[in-house]
This record gives C-alpha cells, structure tokens and sequence, in this order.
C-alpha cells in the first residue's frame, strides 16, 4: 500500500530563520576534540580571528563507478544557521580540555556564532567529481575549524547513500519502482532517517520508514510479513465476514465464501487444471483478512508457504473477490527463491487469469521482489529476463555494503588572502590552493564534457571561447574546450553578514528531480557498471602554474650527502 507524504523544505519563515538540525546530536559538540585543542591554540597565539578559505572535497568516486552524487548540504545550513555552545557544553569543553586553558578562551566560546561565516556550494542533488570543491568555507579560521568535523559527517554518508541510490536505479531502469527498506539493517536510527532521505534523492520511489515519511514527505510503502501469513490457523478465525462494494452500493455478507467459490473455480479451470492442487488454507485465511482491511491496497506476500501451489492461486482468489466488489488488487510480494523464474511464472498465472475469466488488466498485476538485493543481483535479473515492476531494497543500499565512506576532507586553501597547499608523496593527497571558482563545461550534445577550476579573479571561461584545460598534476594531460554552455557551480548559501545573495533551499522532491535530470544529461560511458570513462576534473592554465610554483616553494629542498 502506499501513502503520499507531504512535500517539504526547510522552512524559512518572514524573518529568514532557518530550522535547526533534524537530528538534534548535530550540536557543536558533535565535533573531534582536536578541533577544541586547535581553536584553543589558535586563539592563544591570537590567530583566531584571522581569516581562512577551506574547501570540502573528495578524491575519489565510490564504488568503482565515475560519478558521485552530492547531498547533505542542507542539514550543514540548518547547523550553522543555529550554532551556539551552551553554557553546558562550554563547561564539559573545560573539563574535556587540559587544565591549562585560560578562562578568556571559554568567554570567547560564549560569544562565536557563524555571522562571519560565508558558504559557497554546488547545489545538492548535483553529480560531482573528485577535486572540485562540494563546499567552500570562509571565515574566522577558529569558528571554521569548530564546522570541520560535522560538515564532513553531515556530508559523507549523505553523498556516498544517494549515490548508492543511484547506481541501483541506474541498473533497474526508469519504469521499475524502486522501494528503499532498509530502516531495520541501517546502522542505528540516524543511519536509517538519513538513508531513507538520501535514497529518495538518489532516485528511489518510496520508504517503508514511517518516521522518515513525516519528516521529509517521503512517499511510504509497505505490505505486511510472513508473521502475519503465518498467524492464521484456519479461515474460521475470520468474525467480521461483510465487504460493501467500492461505491457503497452493495454489501457482500460472506466475503470469506466469495474467495473460496473463486479459488475453486481457478482449481478447476481448463488451463489451470493440473497447476496446484489444494493450497495452504491458513494462507488464504490470512490474505483474506488483509484484503477485508485493506480492500484498495491489497498487496500479499506469497512466499510463505509455496508461492506457484499456494500464494499465486490464493492470491488470485481473493483479488478475484476484490474484482466483483469494484476493488482492484496491487499485486504480489516475492521475499525468496529465484525471483526471475518466480515471477515469469506468476506473470503467466496472471495472464490465464486474465484470459480465462475476462478480467480486464489481471495480466498487469503489480510484481513486487525483495530478498537482499543489490546492483549486482539487479543486474543478474536484468540479463535473465524477469516480470518484476517494483524492487524492495534494504541491507545492501543503506548500510553501503560495497563501500564504507565517501572520505571527504576539509583543506586549508588559503589564510589572510595567502594561499595554501597541502602536499604528501601521494599526488591525489595534494591540494589544490587558494580560493577558487568552479565551472563545467557542456558541449554541442548537451553533455558535461570538463569540470574547471580557475583562480578566484581569473575570468569566467565564456561560451564559443577555447579554453586551455590542464590536469591539475600531470602536466602531459591538457586539452582545449570550446563550450557550448557554461555552468558556474559554487553557489552561496550562507552569505553571513556580507549582504551576497542568498540561495534558498529547495524541497526534497525539487532536489530528487534536479539529481534525476543531471543523472540523464550525463554521457553514457561515464555511467556503465563495467569500465566507466573517468569525467575530466581540470584547472585553467593560470592555476596550473600556480600549483606547481608554490609546490615547488614550499616543499623542502634534500641535501645529498
């Protein structure tokens, strides 16, 4: 059965106020102590203040595929919007922190807001690459430090769930539904909320997560368990018999007779004679009951007993049933077995159904597969060739299981206008300095050919003008690109008290079709399981020397001896 959830969005009342986290442990304190020991330093040293660029990335796509899908933007927003320590969380900060700490430091935390703060972002629900900045964070470099840790919670999971959302709906095809129920496998109840958001926005139908439904107007599903099959006995145990048609018309006093007159005349149909003999009649006491409760929504699952002798004709009987009040069934639930051959079957018993008693759209019946499925088992009924409309998705999507992190980092890109650069023996390691705009580059197809980074007052890359494109490390890959259109990425969402525009943030479903759309406007190789081609991440050419002088500067010079 399914019911729509209500659209929502942050909301942002007349005096702009944004609502504070939705998990309320997002706070201040869900932070790294090294970011407490650092501010502290900072401010002993009188470097609080001093005004820092960090930029939020990561460096390398998940899952062995080429893209990545970017979420979570909103809830570092709605924190930052309403950070404030406490005064109880100062005080367990002093008792946390060595005793050496001046009482000044803790008066200094009493006063820090994020008011001189400034947030640039790609928009969430983008595809994006390694290297190119998600968030660029301006401010006081103590107060930005204290963002450090909880942007790239906030971020991680969100970026690498959705993506995961995406790549099963990738392999299941536009017309399959795609139903997330993972909430009782998600690694404990954030684990769960943030799943069932995040799946949405990567592409899936609904949730069977009733809390994340009222939180984020994520449309529900759900049907019921083998527990509940298994609970009836007998018919008999069904008190409440009488039915009224679907316009109130007529009442059918004794449904329970009406599902076992149809089963019997399914037993003893020409073509499916000889199918099944007597099914399991706790079974049909069972879907009976359910049909009687939810005669609009009946959807059973039939693989608790035999799904080809037992469910399907069980099931058909009491849709059948349904069919005679005005009610049309949804269909069948298979949790086990092979789920291709199953459901070519069922597909076929629906098809006689159909034929046999002219019942217009029988055939059509809804097939829905659950049982541990992930890409590769959707990938594997693909190439058999299955019946299934609508796939029930759990352990492997939201606990990630093909890969544990996203591995965001937060580097320092620049200090009082002086850029910065981080480097390591391992070139994907180094950073990329100084304070920088970002662009992608479509061309003549409409698909995203580059994404480049240039220097903050470099000038923008312009449509129909060639444009020098250089890997930021390897300085044989370049290219020239003359795009067709140019698409600026970072946009602000928190301007502090600058006075920049902001950009609002917009609902959930807003965010889900933005992420479908990019999804369909990327070129096909980029997207394919096997082998996908690697999306070009470049710097203009003026950056590129730039990252290669103050490498050249900052790294120490050997001394053979």
């Amino acid at each position: 059965m399914e019911m729509e959830g209500k659209a929502n969005g942050p909301s942002e009342g007349r005096t702009g106020r944004v609502d504070g986290p939705t998990n309320p442990m997002v706070t201040p304190l869900l932070n790294d102590l090294y970011q407490f020991t650092m501010a502290y330093a900072y401010w002993k040293a009188g470097k609080h203040n001093e005004r820092s660029v960090f930029d939020l990335y990561f460096r390398k796509n998940p899952f062995g595929g080429e893209y990545t899908i970017f979420a979570g933007l909103e809830e570092c927003i709605r924190f930052i919007a309403n950070f404030k320590l406490t005064e109880d969380e100062i005080s367990f900060v002093r008792d946390s922190l060595a005793g050496s700490c001046e009482d000044g430091f803790f008066d200094y935390l009493r006063g820090i807001d994020c008011s001189d703060v400034e947030v640039y972002a790609i928009s969430e629900g983008s595809v994006v690459f390694p290297k190119v900045p998600l968030l660029r964070v301006e401010g006081p470099i103590a107060v930005v430090q204290l963002l450090e840790t909880p942007f790239v919670n906030l971020i991680n999971y969100a970026s690498l769930v959705a993506t995961n959302a995406a790549r099963h709906r990738f392999v299941a095809g536009k017309s399959k539904m795609l139903l997330e129920f993972g909430l009782r496998r998600a690694q404990g109840p954030d684990g769960g909320i943030g799943a069932s958001k995040y799946c949405y926005m990567g592409g899936f139908d609904s949730t069977s997560n009733v809390a994340a439904g009222k939180l984020f107007g994520i449309p529900l599903r759900g049907t019921h368990s083998h527990a509940f099959v298994s609970s009836f006995m007998s018919p008999d145990e069904i008190i409440e018999k009488s039915l009224k048609s679907v316009d109130g018309s007529s009442t059918c006093e004794d449904f329970v007779s009406l599902v076992q007159t149809w089963l019997s005349k399914i037993q003893w149909s020409k073509s499916l004679r000889g199918i099944f003999g007597e099914t399991n009649q706790s079974e049909l006491a069972a879907f009976t009951s359910y049909a009687l409760a939810f005669p609009n929504n009946f959807l059973a699952l039939v693989d608790t007993y035999d799904v080809i002798r037992s469910g399907i004709p069980n099931f058909c009987a009491v849709a059948l049933a349904l069919n005679d009040l005005g009610y049309k069934a949804v269909g069948i639930r298979l949790d086990s077995g092979d789920l291709a051959y199953l459901s070519c079957e069922a597909r076929k018993f629906f098809h006689t159904i159909e034929k046999e008693f002219g019942v217009p759209g029988f055939e059509k019946m809804s097939i829905t597969a659950s049982n541990d499925l992930n890409e590769e088992t959707l990938d594997a009924l693909n190439k058999q060739g299955h019946e299934v409309n609508a796939f029930g998705i759990g352990t492997y999507l939201v606990t990630c299981y093909a890969q544990a992190a996203l591995g965001c980092v937060f580097k320092l890109v620049e200090i009082n206008n002086q850029p910065r650069i981080k480097l390591s023996e391992d070139v994907s390691k180094v950073s990329i300095p100084c304070k920088k705009r970002c662009y992608r580059l479509y061309g003549k197809e409409g698909y995203p050919l580059v994404d480049i980074m240039t220097g903050e007052n470099e000038p923008s890359p312009k449509v129909g003008e060639r444009i020098l494109c250089r890997h930021p490390f390897n300085e044989s890959k370049r290219a020239y690109v003359v795009p067709k259109q140019v698409e600026e990425l970072l946009k602000c969402y928190w301007p502090g008290t600058s006075g920049k525009q902001r950009e609002e943030l917009p609902p959930l479903k807003d965010i889900r079709e933005r992420c479908i759309k990019q999804l369909e406007r990327m070129r096909s190789d980029h997207m394919r399981r096997l082998n996908p081609t690697p999306y070009k991440v470049s710097v203009s050419a003026k950056l590129y020397d730039f990252i290669h002088f103050l490498w050249l500067n900052e790294a120490p010079v050997g001394e053979l001896q």
